[in-house]
């Protein structure tokens, strides 16, 4: 990244202690002072504090760096700040500064959450706002943050990530603000001292997946003794093993099987709203006469009940979930 004049002066005040870039930095108008906060903390969030670059300027800075005490970058902000302006103005303009830098880039702060707290968030959300975020992490946090995910949620978001082009800035904005409020929620837990918690039906959901690609007959030993064990938890990874979020993965033989019996209207209703990706695996999976018949019957729906939807798509999955019990079912990602 090529560094701006402004950038370089704003690296060059990070190789001072506190007093002197202070010293430096009286009688400079506050919106001088604020401009190199917030190229500060941009250049610090974002990544882009390369030594390379800015070697020939600040050499005391890189030296810093590579002190075992390490720099401590936001109260070297902080208190150069509150030593120009004083502390509450240092304040409003920290609190200034956050606000441009979320405006310049919503994901700054997501970036810099720790893996286990961002995927415990990405958990719980829609495989669309996973992929967003993902596809705005480096390459390497968003491979730890995918080994971190549920398998049915993994391979939705990554599928999805193929056409995250197609998302408006607004709305990546807006997945941006939701994932830092939940980050900040967590955050906020931690110091009040109340434990994060992992909804059981997560936990269960991830033995599930595991359980589903055993061979059959270690499989239904595992089920048997989970059973035997505690038979409501049984149930429900039996249950879970199969979801309306799978359809995508199921092989396409296994999946052709279960729609059989299944009509036209039935499918439509199933399909209402539903991702693009189950959309496409049912409709390249039934004949084209099936396909159109399906698009006539949405064509003819206003606005379905939430309830038949339901069980619309619980026809389907009941169907795979019998296939999966006697050993029929079979998975792409296998």
């Amino acid at each position: 990244m090529a560094l701006t004049g402004k950038q370089k002066a704003a690296l060059l005040l990070t190789t001072l202690d506190v007093a002197t870039a202070a010293e430096l930095l009286k009688g400079v108008d506050t919106r001088t002072v604020q401009e190199l906060a917030v190229e500060l903390s941009y250049l610090d969030a974002a990544g882009y504090r390369s030594t390379k670059q800015t070697a020939e300027i600040a050499q005391q800075f890189c030296k810093s760096l590579q002190n075992e005490s390490g720099f401590h970058f936001k109260n070297f902000v902080r208190e150069m700040l509150k030593n120009t302006v004083g502390e509450e103005k240092a304040k409003q303009i920290q609190r200034d500064v956050q606000d441009l830098l979320q405006k310049r880039d919503p994901f700054i702060t997501i970036r810099s959450a720790d893996l286990e707290t961002l995927a415990a968030v990405l958990e719980t959300e829609h495989p669309q706002a996973v992929a967003v975020v993902l596809s705005e992490l480096p390459p390497k946090k968003s491979s730890e943050i995918l080994g971190l995910l549920a398998e049915g949620l993994r391979v939705s978001a990554i599928s999805r990530m193929t056409s995250i082009g197609g998302i408006t800035p607004e709305a990546k904005t807006r997945i941006a603000q939701m994932i830092r409020k939940r980050i900040e929620a967590m955050g906020a837990a931690r110091q009040s001292g109340t434990a994060l918690q992992v909804r059981p039906e997560q936990s269960l959901r991830k033995v599930a997946v595991i359980v589903r690609n055993l061979d059959k007959d270690v499989r239904d030993g595992v089920l048997e003794a989970i059973q035997q064990k505690d038979k409501e938890a049984g149930e429900k990874v039996t249950n879970l093993m199969i979801l309306w979020d799978d359809v995508p993965l199921v092989a396409d033989r296994s999946l052709q099987q279960a729609l059989r019996g299944i009509d036209e209207r039935q499918l439509a209703l199933a399909l209402h709203e539903t991702s693009k990706d189950i959309t496409d695996k049912v409709k390249s999976n039934i004949s084209e006469r099936a396909a159109a018949r399906i698009e006539e019957e949405t064509s003819l729906m206003s606005s379905p009940k939430k309830e038949d939807i339901r069980q619309a798509r619980e026809k389907i999955i009941n169907v795979l979930r019998e296939l999966n019990k006697t050993g029929e079912l079979t998975f792409q990602e296998e």
